[in-house]
């Protein structure tokens, strides 16, 4: 099936309209119309409904809708792994979640640029679930995810063990009021832990859903909050931030996943690159925050005393 077709089918769906279709796709309304009448006969099924206010799918189009996405997803997969640029030997594709690009995903690509010269990098961001598919489906090589949940056919990978720490910028070291704590979200099972251990914060002043988003606010306007151990130590150092006594921190490791019949030629340097930056908990800038799965793939958020013990 020519990959045009899948293409123009996505973008339809995208804009909800035929003759804005063609516009991104910059050829002609007739020749879109054409594409997706050769689409519906290769298939035998009618995918649009085409209306005044634009076009939807029929019941055949939502169906075939994730599988063109696959189609095009693997296509580019297959082309840049043809495409491999002169002098190397090989295309190796990394994705992450949003808050593990900066520092993960970075000293992985700077470890790899100059440990693995001969290999190629790709790395992208996504959400979670869209990771994990991608590497079920061969479209990426690793997935680096805080939540991952147990597939047929994937390996899972502890990659770091981290811990989530109350920090504030009251020189007392004390917890602010709940209108000056900022409440990230690091996940449902955290929120749950969270609200049992701090039950008069629940009622955040404000709420972020990404950790290195809320680290910057509250070093910029002050504040309290809970974020990663490795990335608060540069300002823990510094003075400009101070652990709460007596806070309950939650333990939150970040794993690997890959598929177990990736070619271990491509596998192999990316995975020891990515279990080098995770152990050396590099800190030359601001860092990223994490999530919590368990060993078997499940998110948990262990509570605990500072001093006990816990990771």
């Amino acid at each position: 099936m020519d990959i045009n077709l899948a293409r123009t089918f996505l973008e339809i769906v995208a804009t909800g309209n035929f003759l804005r279709a063609a516009d991104r796709l910059h050829v002609t309304q007739t020749a879109v119309s054409a594409r997706v009448r050769s689409l519906e006969e290769l298939l035998g099924r009618t995918l649009f409904v085409r209306n005044k206010s634009g076009a939807s799918l029929t019941s055949a189009g939502e169906q075939f809708l994730r599988y063109a996405q696959t189609l095009v997803q693997v296509w580019e997969r297959a082309r840049h792994q043809v495409a491999v640029p002169p002098g190397r030997r090989a295309v190796v594709t990394v994705g992450g979640e949003l808050s593990l690009w900066d520092p993960l995903l970075l000293d992985w690509l700077l470890w790899m640029r100059d440990a693995a010269p001969q290999v190629a990098l790709r790395a992208e961001v996504g959400l979670p679930e869209s990771l994990i598919n991608q590497v079920a489906e061969g479209i990426l090589d690793i997935a680096v995810v805080y939540a991952p949940h147990q597939r047929p056919g994937l390996k899972i990978e502890l990659l770091i063990e981290e811990k989530l720490v109350l920090v504030t910028t009251s020189r007392r070291g004390q917890a602010q009021r709940a209108t000056d704590y900022v409440f990230v979200d690091w996940g449902p099972e955290f929120a749950a832990h969270h609200n049992l251990a701090l039950p008069e914060m629940s009622n955040a002043g404000t709420f972020v859903g990404l950790g290195p988003l809320g680290l910057q606010y509250i070093l910029e306007a002050g504040g309290t909050g809970y974020f990663r151990l490795k990335v608060v130590q540069r300002y823990l150092k510094s003075g400009r931030l101070r652990l709460v006594p007596g806070a309950a921190e939650f333990a939150y490791p970040a794993y690997a996943v890959y598929s177990e019949s990736v070619d271990a030629k491509i596998l192999t340097p990316a995975l020891v690159g990515l279990r080098h930056v995770a152990g050396t908990g590099l800190t030359s800038r601001p860092r990223a925050s994490a999530h919590q799965p368990n060993a078997s793939g499940s998110r948990r958020a262990a509570s605990t005393s500072r001093g006990s013990g816990s990771r």
